[in-house]
């Protein structure tokens, strides 16, 4: 399944979106282990995922790789680098306060990207 999400396109949403249903959430965060279910600092519902990279640069580089598949799904994550390597992405849809297929298609695609801690 993270195969096949990672081969769709985030698809266009607004404030009439539905957000996920809690089963809908627990079936497709099976697909992306690596990331977990929680809050935006908002209480909107999201998923999060973290790495601990090599160095600054590391981190940089990985962040411009997210920020330009962001840019081709129009759907954007919050990204926080804190201590020159450890780094955080978050995925909610921002339109409907929670979280909808998207988040977990761009989850599949970052992790498509490899992994910057290596």
């Amino acid at each position: 399944m993270t195969t096949k999400l990672s081969h769709e396109s985030c698809a266009a949403c607004d404030a009439t979106t539905p957000r996920l249903s809690d089963e809908d959430v627990r079936r497709l965060a099976a697909f992306v282990p690596a990331w977990t279910v929680g809050e935006t600092a908002t209480g909107e519902r999201s998923i999060q995922r973290r790495w601990v990279v090599r160095d600054f640069k590391t981190a940089l580089a990985f962040i411009a790789r997210i920020g330009a598949l962001a840019e081709e799904e129009n759907h954007h994550p919050d990204v926080h680098l804190t201590g020159y390597k450890h780094l955080a992405v978050e995925l909610s849809t921002h339109a409907i306060g929670g979280l909808s297929r998207n988040d977990f298609i761009l989850a599949a695609k970052i992790d498509a990207l490899g992994d910057p801690s290596t």
